[in-house]
């Protein structure tokens, strides 16, 4: 039933995706990212993510406040991080829109967003090029082109779920942060592969300071913005291509959607610490 929601290239897509091994995933991905990247140029369409909806709104401008349940998400992830005057680093930054807004907002001495598309890096380095403590690198987050002990805070958003090897991307982390260094994490995952995750964060050397499960609050993130992410795919993609960006983008509806509302996936949040 869920797969008459997908369209026809989703759910060739999912097929293989889920047949294939991960570093053929991997590639797929890039390929999925890279497409998107050139077909949307608008630079009105700045976030990718799910958003994040509770009752500890932000304080935003007015520029960033249609993009509020998006930043939130970011917010949310490094909520109660020291962020002003460290030095940062996003792993997996898409459209830059969250970099761009903890940048310019929380003050970060230098806040370095590294992303393996190089076509997205190409429109952020044209989008963002005036924030001084910000700049965009193209790299593969299982092989960091950053030295080691090189920042105090690492965040991940919602990209991780897209990696080949999961410990790979966690020990590049884990080598680049310095000891002390905060790392935040937040993505989705299928339920009963929550424990497998938590394992691996711990035995790359973590120290797992909290973690929350946020999947309502990105549910009803995703119900308010329904509307508007339907308009923009009718607006942006032909009608052939139409549930499978749906599908893609989360909209009520679609398998992932579904899948979280069952139960079945879970969004996390993760804070962790390098000892």
């Amino acid at each position: 039933m869920l797969n008459l929601a997908m369209g026809l290239p989703a759910r060739l897509f999912y097929i293989v995706m889920r047949l294939s091994p991960p570093s053929f995933r991997s590639r797929m991905w890039m390929w999925l990212y890279q497409r998107m990247a050139r077909s949307q140029t608008n630079s009105k369409f700045r976030f990718m993510n799910y958003g994040f909806n509770d009752d500890d709104e932000i304080e935003l401008s007015e520029n960033d406040e249609a993009d509020r349940l998006f930043i939130q998400l970011y917010h949310m992830n490094i909520r109660g991080i020291e962020i002003e005057g460290r030095e940062v680093l996003e792993v997996g930054s898409g459209r830059g829109g969250g970099a761009s807004w903890i940048a310019k907002t929380l003050k970060p001495e230098s806040l370095v967003a590294i992303d393996y598309s190089s076509e997205a890096v190409r429109l952020c380095r044209a989008w963002y090029h005036d924030q001084e403590n910000l700049r965009f690198l193209e790299g593969n987050a299982e092989n960091l082109p950053t030295e080691g002990d090189s920042f105090d805070v690492v965040y991940n958003v919602e990209s991780s779920h897209c990696y080949a090897n999961m410990e790979k991307f966690l020990s590049q982390v884990f080598r680049v942060l310095r000891s002390g260094g905060d790392f935040c994490w937040t993505d989705l995952r299928e339920t009963k592969a929550i424990h497998e995750v938590e394992n691996l964060f711990s035995n790359v050397g973590f120290l797992i300071k909290s973690s929350s499960d946020v999947t309502e609050n990105v549910l009803d993130a995703l119900k308010l913005i329904e509307e508007g992410r339907r308009d923009i795919i009718r607006q942006s993609a032909p009608q052939s291509l139409r549930k499978s960006f749906e599908t893609f983008g989360g909209v009520p509806g679609t398998p992932i959607y579904e899948a979280m509302k069952a139960g079945r996936v879970r969004y996390l949040r993760y804070h962790m610490v390098k000892p």
